[in-house]
């Protein structure tokens, strides 16, 4: 986001519904005045019904490889601050933040967490929870400030990054690079059109990894981008996100919601191809690692399981937001049932593009929240439709609960369907080594509480512990194939369009007070549960 991903947009289709069926699909996107009804805190027991996962028994038990990499997860603009120091050029996010009524509590990035700064003091703040891994993100602005291939590159930039690998390999933490985690910069949004420039973004986003991928050799697991979804629907669908193009003249002089997001869509997919062809061939030969991309998707759960209608949206809603970046990837073209239902306003690959995507992994990143039940919509969708023409509801037909409410309007915890979604992914995609590069939560009013009950984060320690869980038994008992768990996030950040306002760190950060930082109990929670998960032999 972050996920904490990311936020998540708001989709409300045509007239507006009760909030208990208002459409969830991006995440962290409206007020946190935005809700549905309450959960009760205990239902139901709530299973699959729409595929047979095969699970075993409970009594195995459940281990994780020895090399297991496990930590926190954050993003440049989410953290760093310093937006105008060392040369840092403007970002699609600085420009966007300054539009008065786009970010909730009218806030922005140039301070945040001030990580920019405070390097050392991050880095000894992972080695005291344990972490073996930190997944944290490049400002593209801060290497190549007006960001094109034909433009200057800002050797400070350059070297603020190779020392922070430095120290945490030093440290004994290994980093997990993510190239674009949304904060595309600024020039190449006004040069060209940004991500809807089909021949001249896929070249300078090349260039650029080709840059990084030459300074910081160190670096092991390489990830082009993050959520490729959340940039192309919430900055070009519903205009949430920067740089907030969207059909609504309302909120957006410019954009075509039917069309501009499944061509930034496709020109990321391009991008990232020439990304891992560039690495693959003139970088992984001597320096060893690999790369790949994350993608963001939701579990689902049919609204009502004896309609066939609503089993057969399941899948198609996780096509839609999954397997829209990870089918070209892995099988050479787009699902089908996006095919059908956007004709020919989803790209078409020509064979040169084909051969760049495709194949185009050494592993899967997975962004995970939460679940959802999906109900059917009858009749033709909606034109700017992303969602498969289908509801995401927290209720299902028999009136049980998906889960308890957060502070963020779409997410609700349900660890099973992280389980579920895992089994969804290994079975589809061949068995794909996948590393989990998030998974969180907000809590319900947490930033309004006092300190001493920030820390004590008990409902995120729940969270955790039944999320981890639930992934150990999918490769203890289903056989899946994760490597890595990055949990969103070390630290309270700026959650993109709702600023300030929700808490997704198991470090509190005073923003008032010189941003100090404070571990929560769900800091302190991760390592002895993930010693009890890891092999020891």
């Amino acid at each position: 986001m972050c996920l904490s991903t990311t936020s998540r947009c708001l989709r409300i289709n045509s007239s507006p519904a009760p909030l208990a069926s208002v459409s969830l699909t991006a995440k962290k996107q409206a007020s946190k005045h935005a809700r549905a009804p309450p959960c009760p805190r205990s239902t139901r027991s709530i299973r699959p019904f729409s595929r047979n996962l095969g699970h075993r028994s409970a009594d195995i038990t459940m281990s994780l490889p020895k090399d297991f990499h496990w930590g926190f997860a954050t993003a440049a603009y989410q953290i760093e601050g310093s937006v105008d120091v060392d040369g840092r050029g403007p970002s699609i996010w600085d420009t966007f933040s300054a539009i008065p009524g786009k970010i909730a509590d009218g806030s922005s990035g140039a301070v945040a967490c001030d990580s920019y700064k405070r390097t050392a003091e991050d880095i000894a703040l992972l080695k005291e929870l344990g972490a073996n891994s930190y997944r944290f993100s490049i400002a593209w602005s801060r290497i190549i400030p007006l960001g094109g291939r034909n433009d200057p590159v800002n050797q400070k930039g350059i070297d603020h990054y190779v020392k922070f690998v430095d120290d945490l390999l030093e440290a004994g933490i290994t980093p997990f690079i993510t190239l674009f985690h949304w904060d595309l910069p600024d020039a190449l949004d006004k040069r060209y059109g940004g991500l809807l420039n089909r021949e001249e973004f896929p070249l300078d986003f090349e260039n650029y990894a080709r840059i990084m991928f030459k300074a910081i050799p160190k670096c092991q697991h390489w990830i082009t981008f993050n959520e490729p979804f959340c940039s192309a629907i919430l900055g070009y669908n519903s205009g949430y996100f920067a740089p907030g193009h969207t059909s609504d003249r309302s909120r957006s002089a410019v954009g075509d919601s039917a069309r501009e997001p499944w061509l930034a869509g496709h020109n990321m997919l391009v991008a990232h191809g020439r990304a891992v062809k560039a690495y693959r061939e003139g970088f992984k030969p001597t320096q060893g690692g690999e790369i790949g991309i994350t993608l963001n998707g939701d579990a689902t759960y049919p609204w009502d399981p004896s309609d066939p209608a609503d089993v057969e949206a399941c899948d198609r809603k996780i096509e839609f937001a999954i397997s829209w970046f990870a089918d070209p990837i892995y099988f050479g073209h787009y699902p089908e049932s996006m095919r059908k239902q956007l004709g020919d306003r989803l790209p078409t690959f020509t064979d040169e593009e084909v051969a760049l995507v495709k194949g185009s992994n050494d592993f899967y990143g997975m962004n995970h929240y939460t679940a959802n039940y999906v109900k059917h919509k009858t009749g033709e969708p909606a034109e700017d439709d992303f969602l498969g023409n289908l509801e995401l509801l927290f209720y299902n037909k028999a009136g049980d609960c998906i889960g308890p409410e957060t502070q963020s309007f779409w997410l609700r915890p349900h660890a099973q369907g992280f389980r579920d979604l895992l089994n969804w992914l290994s079975k589809r995609y061949g068995g794909p080594k996948i590393y989990v590069t998030e998974n969180g939560t907000s809590l319900k009013g947490e930033n309004d509480l006092p300190l001493e009950k920030i820390v004590e984060d008990d409902f995120r320690v729940k969270y955790f512990n039944d999320y981890v869980n639930a992934m150990a038994k999918a490769v203890s008992e289903d056989g899946v194939d994760v490597r890595g768990y990055l949990a969103w996030s070390l630290l309270d950040n700026y959650e993109w369009a709702e600023g300030f306002e929700t808490r997704f760190g198991v470090t509190f950060v005073d923003y008032v007070n010189n941003q100090k930082r404070y571990p929560k109990k769900s800091a302190k929670s991760l390592k002895p549960l993930f010693d009890s998960l890891i092999k020891k032999d």
